[in-house]
């Protein structure tokens, strides 16, 4: 299997390391279709062209040869029925910008919420997009997507201007229409756009201000809410095609494994079988997946294993030992005088453990040749991506694929690879039928590209007065976002070793990836406790601890909001109250956290029973969506820190389903209480991530709180708590 798995890796890790540093803001075209097919498919109405900002460009645009358009006829439309549609590259995975970018639409073409519709991460319909990732929807896509709402809105008054002959300055918009002020006469978009296209263009048209808003900012119930949980919402693996066959794939035992030999006879004495066999692709397809599972289970193959060099246990020392040399991400002052200002010195070692995605729907694609033109349906959070892959991996043109993403059934960076859509297309291509590749909870496992382990080293001094003087941080393959320090701390030092998740293959035995926030809950975990250590070093409260040395005054006013939600006494720790803190910044918000904890000493178990999260996120386009993706981020981090973990031996993966590798409960949820912290009149920021990345600090804090024990590897498993309950 090793020629194509090296090919898809290639591809993946592509995918993955695309960052936004050397994006440049020429235009080109946008859509794999030309004008002709695209009218066809958008239909009748009016298509507004408006200018691109520059800042779009910046963050979105060109990358192998693809580049946002100029134009924006991709994000709008308004059709001849008055009904609006939006055109977004990105894809909703339960994030809820189907909802929100709804808004933002809505709210600056002042037309109604409910009239708006979203397609999303079409590549023949939407305009050319990296992926849904890095909480950059809000940030980076809504600015233009609003100003190309603006312009739409100013082309229409300016239609209507000429309809009704009366001044721009005389007209207003409401609802849809165009109105004389003062007056009763209007003019709907409807009719302005009934049988016409109409290019025209107004450049340096001004959004709107927090004090026009009037759909922005307004909590709303998630518009796919309904769909979702009476089962009517379509994920790819409900896409269906007549003549579909199901492919089982034959699957090393390990990562790195060489396919040797394979007998296939056996496959094909299941009626109905169809076995593909060429080079290292081997698969049987059937139209009933179970009949195809019973077939592969007759497939007799040898593989050649490689000898492990790690395994969950020593993987950390491991990544020590090929750790290259360090990158400066921040620095200032004079170590040595920061040193020789200290009171006390705190000089301690952070470990995580590899994490799964763990989605709720494994990766599944459906892929159909029609002549020389392919079209996939997969759970992806990169179509264009995607695109790109399929094209080159078969030898097309990224003009004739064509990449539908449905409903996705959870992401959290994991969906960014591609595989399975691959696999899908190469079989398609071979076969000529359409053909759908479903993991199974074990291939989701197996083949999941993991949240980094990582090591962390932190060296720090304070004060007896309770002030930082001395900050050296080295952190190794996690990477640097989360990293850089935000307290005041005159003489400091951070290094990253290694680049997280596109670290040579030398150093991971598998494949591993972006894990929501990446980076940051390794870094934030590691910060965190290090902070509370030195609080408790000097006998402060946590909380007013990290006050004296902050000088931020977004992260003091969330950390004030999370105190008084609470109801925090001050204390030193340990208390044994069970309460923890912590503080970190991620995707251009600040948050804080305070947690209540019970440790039960005999089992090592421990229970969340309490959290409070203030969030600052800059423009809160839909607070009922923030919260919701705020109570998620606290769930899930309460699975990094408490229990997940997948256990290895070299490539070979041990975890296979939830009956080995423990993910949140509803049994565990604990009181969750969100408080998002006013500020719209700043840009919008990322609210998909943030909350995640203190529940590890934040959990670890209060454990130590209520016993006096530090732990130092996440998860704290009740093995582990109770080692170190019995080493104290």
């Amino acid at each position: 299997m090793k020629i194509f798995d090296d090919k898809l890796r290639s591809l993946e890790e592509e995918n993955q390391e695309r960052d936004f540093s050397d994006l440049i803001d020429d235009p080109g075209p946008a859509f794999p279709l030309d004008r002709r097919e695209f009218l066809k498919l958008v239909g009748g109405g009016i298509l507004i062209f408006c200018t691109m900002p520059r800042s779009f460009a910046q963050e979105g645009g060109r990358r192998g040869g693809h580049s946002l358009p100029e134009d924006f006829n991709a994000f709008l439309r308004i059709g001849e029925d008055g009904r609006v549609t939006g055109y977004t590259g990105k894809i909703e995975m339960g994030q809820g910008i189907i909802t929100s970018l709804a808004q933002m639409l809505a709210d600056e073409l002042d037309v109604s919420y409910d009239s708006v519709h979203m397609v999303m991460g079409d590549t023949a319909l939407c305009p050319w997009d990296r992926g849904t990732f890095g909480s950059m929807t809000t940030r980076f896509f809504g600015p233009p997507f609003r100003a190309a709402a603006a312009e739409a809105k100013a082309v229409l008054v300016e239609l209507a201007s000429e309809k009704l002959g009366v001044p721009k300055e005389r007209l207003k918009t409401r609802d849809g229409a165009v109105y004389v002020v003062g007056g009763s006469r209007k003019v709907t978009y409807a009719e302005l756009t009934k049988g016409k296209r109409i290019l025209r263009r107004i450049k340096g048209v001004p959004v709107e201000t927090a004090a026009d808003f009037e759909i922005i900012g307004e909590p709303e119930i998630r518009r796919d809410g309904v769909d979702k949980v009476t089962g009517r919402a379509q994920y790819a693996g409900d896409v269906k095609e007549p003549g579909m066959l199901c492919a089982r794939i034959l699957r090393p035992p390990a990562h790195g494994a060489r396919l040797v030999s394979v007998d296939t006879s056996g496959a094909k004495e299941v009626e109905g079988v169809e076995v593909v066999h060429e080079g290292d692709l081997v698969a049987v397809l059937h139209p009933d997946p179970e009949a195809a599972e019973k077939a592969l289970g007759k497939i007799k193959a040898m593989f050649d294993k490689p000898q492990p060099y790690a395994d969950d246990k020593t993987i950390f020392e491991h990544l020590l030992k090929v750790a290259p040399a360090g990158e400066v991400v921040a620095e200032g002052g004079n170590l040595a005088e920061g040193l020789k200002a200290a009171d006390y010195i705190v000089d301690e070692t952070f470990l995580n453990s590899y994490v799964a995605h763990s989605p709720m729907e494994p990766h599944t694609a459906l892929a159909k040749m029609d002549g020389n033109k392919l079209t996939i349906w997969p759970s992806t959070q990169t179509p264009f991506p995607l695109q790109d892959a399929a094209a080159s991996l078969l030898g097309m043109l990224s003009a004739n694929v064509r990449v539908i993403t449905p409903f996705v059934g959870g992401g959290f960076g994991g969906k960014s690879a591609i595989r399975q859509a691959l696999e899908a297309a190469r079989l398609a291509k071979l076969t000529g039928k359409p053909i759908q590749v479903a993991w199974s909870r074990a291939e989701e496992f197996f083949y999941d590209t993991f949240r980094p382990a990582a090591v962390v080293r932190i060296k720090a001094g304070v004060t007896k007065a309770g002030l930082l003087t001395y900050w050296d941080y080295g952190v190794y393959y996690a990477g640097s976002r989360g990293s850089e320090q935000f307290y005041n701390i005159p003489n400091h030092r951070t290094m990253s070793y290694g680049s997280g998740w596109t670290a040579p293959q030398s150093a991971h035995p598998f494949a591993t990836g972006p894990w929501r926030a990446p980076g940051n809950n390794t870094n934030t975990h590691a910060r965190e406790s290090h902070i509370d250590m030195l609080a408790a070093k000097v006998g402060m409260d946590p909380i007013e601890f990290r006050l004296r040395n902050l000088r931020d005054e977004r992260m003091q006013a969330v950390l004030r909001a999370a105190a008084d939600k609470f109801g925090w006494k001050p204390a030193k720790s340990p208390s044994g109250r069970g309460l923890g803190v912590a503080c970190g910044t991620d995707v251009g918000a600040v948050v804080a956290h305070i947690a209540e904890v019970a440790v039960d000493k005999k089992t090592g178990h421990v229970q969340v029973k309490r959290v409070v999260c203030a969030q600052e996120m800059g423009l809160c386009i839909n607070p009922e969506g923030a919260r919701i993706q705020m109570e998620g981020c606290i769930t899930m981090g309460m699975g990094y820190a408490l229990t997940e973990e997948v256990k290895f031996t070299g490539g070979d993966i041990h975890t296979h389903n939830f009956d080995t590798y423990t993910i949140p409960r509803f049994s565990w949820l604990p009181e969750i209480e969100t408080v998002i912290v006013d500020a719209k009149d700043k840009p919008a920021q990322g609210g998909g991530e943030p909350a995640v990345i203190c529940m590890g600090a934040v959990v670890a804090n209060a454990v130590y709180d209520a016993t006096g024990v530090r732990l130092f590897q996440l998860p704290m498993t009740p093995e582990r708590v109770k080692a170190a309950l019995s080493r104290a």
